[in-house]
Formats: structure tokens, C-alpha cells, sequence
């Protein structure tokens, strides 16, 4: 009986954000080691699943480095880096397609397995309209976020659908582009005008001290979180995900989070509990 109450509890906790957020759109992206935890993988489509079903719009931006590593490795291919972005030839980014193409159809599949409705979003559909990188020279077929066509997302929102998108672009030259995802996530909550940015990641957040999970910082403002990168406290990888984060926030989405995908149903958590499990970062 007592567990039966406790859920119950749980559950008035949730309503008024069932309430608040109930045809908002909420933007996740999900990529890295999660993906390849197929535990952590249920439980994050289960989450998006839930959302679905609440009357909330999701929609899944996934990633997919790892995937792609083991893949060029397969094909006898190396993988060189540049500031941590994959020097991506004309050869390499047919597997990087190819890899994502896998990712995405594994995400649909599960969703559908799990009891949800998801479609695929990839090229060719158009949905990541892409630029050549700056540094395209030295880069090859890396790519940056030139517009978002939203029509295909709202389709498949109308259709009940989970909108599940690869971060591979197609440029006004008809080739295709490797984007980093966390770039692509925050362009699609921004043309979409989202209510919620939410990144999937391997660790609980921003902290202030490393390793220190009793540090960590859970509402950071966009000040706040410059001063933090400039401080060395955020840093190496974690810097992109917060730039993403503060570009979200400067194109109108409301709330951006930070958060530990292995954390068993760390969306629900984040999203529908007053404290939350990760980082907030806000505009103000």
C-alpha cells in the first residue's frame, strides 16, 4: 500500500508540468555511450515514449562518433581528428551516413517496440539544410547548420509520430555533410521555437568542482555559464554542449538542461520534478 501511494505522490508531483508542457515541444539530443547501453537506450526512449503519450511533442536528435569509429575501423579506414572534429573525406562520410542511417532506423525500431510511433528523419529527406565548415579545407565534408526545414517534424507530429533525426546535412550542392549533433539539436529547438533543449550526455552536469557529483550546479544562467568556461571549470567537451545550450537559449527557447543519460528515466526526472537530476541553463 505504501508503494502504491508513494507512486501516486509521484504522480501529483508531475501534474502541473503534465499540464504546463502539454502540447510544447521538447527538443532531446542523444548520442555517445549511451546509445551503446541498451539499458540506458530503454529507458530514454520509454521517457520520450511517456512524453508522446502525455500529449507533449518530442523530438530526438541523435549522435552516433562511436558508431561511426567502429565503422571506418571495419572498412580499414583511421579516424584523425581536428579540435576535436573528424576530418571527414568524400569517402568518410559515406560511412558516416551509413553508421547514422543504422542509429537512426535502431531508435525507430526500438520506439516501436517499446510501444511508440517514431519516423526517421534522414537524407535523403531534407530536413538539416547544411553549409561547408569554415575550415572545410582542412576539414573535408564537415558541415555547419545553415536552416532547418521544420515541415517534415510537424508532419510527423501530426501523424502522432516521434521525429527522429540524424545530424547529416545536405548542402545546396546536393552533398552531404557530417554536423555535429549537439549543433543540430539546438538549430532544430530554435527553428521550432522548443520549449525545452535537452542534452543527453555521459555525465550528471555542469559541476563545480570535477568528479564531485555533490558540486553540481543545478540552475546556471547564461552569464553565469560564460564565466564558468572562462573560470576552466567547464571545459573540454563539455564547452560545446554549454555553447549549445546558450545558442538555444539566444534563438527563444525557453529552458535548456544538461543531464546524465545512464541515470535510470533521467528525462522524466529532469523534466518533471521541481529539483530535477542535472544542470538548467537559463536566459536570465
Amino acid at each position: 500500500m505504501e508503494e502504491s501511494i508513494r507512486k501516486a505522490d509521484i504522480l501529483i508531483e508531475a501534474l502541473p508540468y503534465l499540464r504546463a508542457f502539454r502540447g510544447k515541444i521538447i527538443v532531446a539530443k542523444y548520442g555517445g555511450s549511451a546509445i551503446g547501453h541498451p539499458t540506458a537506450m530503454r529507458e530514454i526512449l520509454q521517457d520520450v515514449i511517456f512524453l508522446s503519450t502525455v500529449g507533449i511533442r518530442p523530438v530526438l536528435v541523435h549522435g552516433g562518433g562511436p558508431m561511426i569509429t567502429r565503422t571506418l575501423s571495419e572498412t580499414g579506414q583511421g579516424t584523425r581528428f581536428i579540435d576535436g572534429m573528424r576530418v571527414t573525406d568524400a569517402r568518410t562520410i559515406r560511412v558516416v551516413h551509413r553508421a547514422l542511417a543504422r542509429v537512426n532506423r535502431r531508435l525507430v525500431a526500438q520506439v516501436t517496440r517499446l510501444g511508440g510511433r517514431a519516423e526517421g528523419l534522414l537524407p535523403p529527406r531534407e530536413v538539416v539544410v547544411a553549409a561547408p565548415h569554415p575550415r572545410a579545407e582542412d576539414l573535408g565534408f564537415v558541415g555547419s547548420v545553415s536552416a532547418i526545414h521544420t515541415a517534415p517534424i510537424r508532419l510527423a507530429f501530426l501523424r502522432h509520430a516521434i521525429p527522429v533525426i540524424s545530424p547529416v546535412g545536405v548542402g545546396d550542392d546536393g552533398r552531404l555533410y557530417n554536423i555535429n549533433a549537439d549543433d543540430v539539436a539546438a538549430e532544430v529547438a530554435a527553428s521550432l521555437r522548443a520549449e525545452k533543449f535537452v542534452l543527453l550526455t555521459n555525465v550528471r552536469g555542469i559541476l563545480r568542482h570535477t568528479a564531485d557529483v555533490a558540486s553540481l550546479l543545478s540552475t546556471v544562467s547564461v552569464k553565469e555559464a560564460k564565466r564558468l568556461i572562462e573560470r576552466g571549470i567547464v571545459q573540454s567537451g563539455m564547452i560545446p554542449k554549454v555553447n549549445a545550450c546558450v545558442q538555444a537559449l539566444r534563438r527563444g527557447v525557453k529552458k535548456t538542461h544538461i543531464i546524465d543519460a545512464m541515470i535510470p528515466h533521467a528525462l522524466l526526472l529532469e523534466i518533471f520534478t521541481a529539483r530535477g537530476i542535472g544542470t538548467e541553463i537559463v536566459a536570465y
